[in-house]
């Protein structure tokens, strides 16, 4: 009998990875020998404009480097690498249903704090530790 895998998922909301996320979710998937999953859950209007022009597609370079970082280092560790762009008019709804389908043994979430409203993030990270199916990591 096979061992299903449980791929570790590091996630950030539309903000650069912190340093410290990073290395946990990278050290977590070498040590498990499990798949890494990066996600960058991304709120989207559905408004036709943006999704015909794709106004909202467009990653500032800060998060595109700091989600290829961890992405490229593990890979060159030896680990199975998937990058996820969650594109949604509720991105943490959107990411606890990545969690659900996929069950990781360990979601990783580390948004930089700085580029995030204090009362969004705290509401995000409160609904994210209250939903997820799987071991949390959160930013002390």
């Amino acid at each position: 009998m096979g061992t299903v895998a449980r791929p570790v998922v590091l996630a950030t909301l539309e903000a650069p990875l912190t340093a410290e996320a990073a290395t946990v979710a990278v050290d977590a998937a070498v040590e498990s020998g499990q798949p890494l999953v990066v996600v960058n859950a991304v709120e989207s209007s559905l408004a036709p404009c943006g999704l015909v022009l794709g106004y909202d597609t467009i990653v500032p370079p800060d998060v595109e480097e700091s989600l290829r970082a961890p992405a490229d280092l593990a890979h060159s560790l030896g680990v199975v690498v998937e990058r996820i762009r969650l594109r949604s008019p509720r991105p943490v709804e959107a990411l606890l249903e990545l969690v659900a389908d996929r069950s990781p043994g360990l979601l990783v979430v580390g948004p930089d704090p700085e580029r995030i409203r204090p009362r969004k993030l705290r509401k995000a990270l409160r609904r994210i530790r209250a939903e997820a199916t799987c071991l949390v990591w959160l930013p002390s």
